[in-house]
């Protein structure tokens, strides 16, 4: 095996850790380690004072008001909140796998309540029976219209996310929740749905390594493409790849793999780079910082999540490079990974 390359199995979490350390030098796994000029020395107090424990309570209730933006977006602004939704779940694992530092758990929880929690969107909902039919229901539905390429793959991405947190929290997986789910994932209509360039032809989704090296290859070449169009095509390469790897870990192939067609439609367009229709989009700027840096969410002005890409982007990011395995593909994209974040 080459040097550069990592043992072909999946990672675990904290080799991941280990290993992405290695490749960039440690500089964006803690903030302490970044550079002097990135250290907000205003933060010292907050961080002496946050406990793991308190961090940990913050996060965990993101899933259930994740669940219910999910559930009540379709009567509400459906894409817009859709993604709010789904952004306080991502947030809840990227906090759980891969942000370990209370500092940034804490800020994180804090931007999700100034933005997201005390809204309307959130609100809990009344108790009720649990829907014993619940992850099924869900994945049926998105199965129904698995060939067709739905806004950018949204619909497999926000029914990954809800079949995840209803399996880890299932007394939320009422019945008037679940009918609110599957009713946002029949919201989502046709875009660009074009035949698949035959030549695309990605790993099958149960196979980790492979399908997640693609996918984060197909990333990294949408980075370059789309440099001044905004990154929404590789960070949605991501998102809807990631959304389909993670259904089939989760035992779930078969509604994973009902979505390959879109999958690969979705490779097709951004395969053909920027179109006529497609708006500039002024890039981010170059930082060292990166999600897993609590510098990066202190720095953050508490205004600044819009409607969530920058919870889901990281999560699904850093969960495909350490199903990965592989140190060329996350050091290529680490280097670039600005422009997403």
């Amino acid at each position: 095996m080459e040097s550069d390359q990592l043992n072909s199995q999946t990672l675990s979490r904290r080799q991941f850790h280990s290993q992405l350390a290695a490749i960039t030098g440690g500089c964006t796994l803690f903030a302490n380690q970044g550079n002097a000029e990135e250290t907000n020395p205003q933060n010292e107090t907050a961080q002496s004072e946050t406990s793991p424990e308190s961090a940990d309570l913050a996060k965990r209730r993101l899933l259930k008001l994740g669940l219910n933006a999910l559930a009540r977006s379709p009567s509400m602004s459906y894409f817009a909140d859709g993604h709010r939704g789904a952004a306080l779940i991502s947030a809840h694992y990227l906090c759980s796998d891969y942000v370990h530092d209370p500092t940034a758990q804490a800020r994180i929880a804090e931007l999700l309540d100034l933005n997201y929690s005390s809204t309307k969107l959130c609100k809990d909902f009344p108790k009720e029976k649990q829907d014993p039919n619940a992850i099924e229901r869900i994945g049926e539905t998105l199965a129904s219209r698995g060939d067709t390429l739905l806004q950018v793959g949204h619909n497999a991405i926000f029914a990954m996310l809800a079949i995840k947190a209803f399996r880890l929290d299932p007394e939320s997986a009422t019945y008037r929740r679940v009918d609110g789910v599957c009713e946002l994932i029949n919201k989502f209509t046709p875009w660009r749905d074009i035949d698949p360039d035959p030549q695309v032809d990605p790993p099958s989704f149960s196979d980790e390594a492979a399908i997640s090296q693609f996918i984060l290859t197909e990333a990294s070449d949408a980075i370059d493409r789309f440099v001044g169009f905004g990154q929404g095509f590789a960070g949605h390469m991501m998102t809807f790849g990631h959304s389909l790897v993670e259904l089939a870990s989760m035992g779930d192939t078969k509604w994973a793999e009902s979505c390959r067609t879109a999958f690969c439609k979705y490779v097709t367009v951004t395969r053909q780079g920027p179109s006529d229709e497609d708006r500039r989009i002024k890039d981010h700027l170059a930082t060292k910082r990166r999600p897993l840096d609590a510098s990066y969410w202190q720095k953050r002005p508490d205004r600044s999540v819009g409607i969530g890409h920058v919870f889901k982007y990281p999560y699904a990011y850093y969960d495909l490079a350490r199903r990965a395995g592989d140190t060329k593909i996350v050091q290529t994209l680490e280097a670039k990974a600005w422009h997403v974040f």
